[in-house]
């Protein structure tokens, strides 16, 4: 049996490890907050903070592809030369909520990133221009163009629906304690045996997921401007449902992948609990416990469907450039590529 001072022991450690958990989590989200982050010497605030100049710049590369993000980086040059970086990306010690960041073409969040929408009909043939000014300094002002890049490994994924879960099987009932009987010297009797508790049900199995959908991909070769120093692109529209997708990818760097996945199969029931068995009766002698039922069992995981037929049609002046193109079906059919004059998709 477990002394009472050891089991207040145990149960005191518990309470302060709990409490240091908690404290420890406070903390840390508390030290997110730029206040406390501030004080910290962690970050800055810049209209606390003699600035001469400022440039911005992509770190990740000079352009960003249609669907992608690209974080900024501003630095910033004190009087006496010391450089100070914006957080996030520059890993410095700048807020960007110090700073207004305005962009053409592509989105920037609060916290200073780039995104581009996966459309390549709005950007073909632009190139998004970002402003970056302080409004506690506002002689300070820097300004990027962002060039639109299309030597992207893009993923065009399309599946389809997941199987429905399976219903969890009942839970078995109780069974009865038994009557009590006597305890009297002078009159024994026998407590009452306790009943069985019964079996819980099984739960059902998991729907099959559905197959993956059929796709028509389409792919037209843009050839640069005659006296142009620009890439041969690939136009590609990938039509599924009702939901066409387009794309625009530079062969000499870039690929597009298509993909027709069939649906995950839903998760099988959980078995229901078995019932506890009744206790025995009180008595002389004591009447005997009744047994547990058995839990019934999982249900097993509906199966994944197969991939979708895949379509292919090419211009024929995209063959020289069918090694950028992708086409995944898993347990589907094998794609299909075929040659036949494709106009221009936009």
């Amino acid at each position: 049996m477990t002394n009472p001072s050891v089991l207040s022991h145990i149960q005191l450690s518990r309470s302060l490890r709990s409490a240091l958990a908690f404290a420890i989590t406070y903390l840390l989200a508390l030290s997110a907050c730029a206040p406390v982050q501030v004080r910290l010497g962690r970050k800055v605030y810049l209209d606390q903070i003699p600035v001469t100049s400022m440039t911005a710049s992509l770190p990740r590369g000079p352009g960003i592809a249609p669907g992608e993000k690209s974080p900024l980086v501003a630095v910033f040059t004190e009087p006496g030369g010391e450089v100070l970086k914006t957080e996030g990306e520059g890993h410095g010690k700048i807020l960007w909520k110090d700073l207004k960041v305005e962009a053409t073409l592509a989105t920037a969040n609060q916290k200073g990133v780039l995104t581009l929408s996966q459309d390549p009909t709005i950007s073909d043939g632009k190139a998004a221009h970002v402003v970056i000014t302080v409004p506690s300094h506002p002689d300070l002002r820097a300004e990027l163009d962002v060039p639109v890049r299309y030597d992207y490994n893009y993923i065009a994924n399309f599946s389809g629906s997941s199987g429905s879960s399976g219903t969890d099987g009942f839970n078995g009932t109780d069974g009865m304690s038994g009557s009590s009987g006597s305890m009297d010297p002078a009159n024994p009797s026998a407590g009452g045996n306790g009943s069985d508790g019964s079996s819980g049900s099984d739960g059902s199995r998991g729907g099959d997921g559905s197959d993956g959908p059929a796709l028509e991909v389409r792919v037209a070769l843009r050839q640069p401007a005659v006296g142009s120093t620009g890439q041969s692109l690939l136009q590609v529209s990938v039509s599924a449902r009702g939901d066409k997708r387009f794309y625009l990818v530079d062969p000499q760097g870039g690929s597009l992948t298509v993909e027709s996945e069939g649906g995950i199969g839903g998760s099988g029931g959980k078995g229901g609990r078995g019932g506890r068995g009744g206790s025995g009766g009180i008595g002389s002698p004591n009447g005997s416990s009744g047994s547990d039922g058995r839990s019934g069992s999982d249900g097993s995981s509906g199966s994944s469907g197969r991939g979708g037929h895949i379509t292919v049609v090419y211009d024929p002046q995209v063959q020289p450039y069918l090694s950028a193109l992708h086409a995944i079906s898993p347990g589907g059919p094998a794609p299909v590529f075929r040659e036949e004059t494709v106009a221009p998709l936009w």
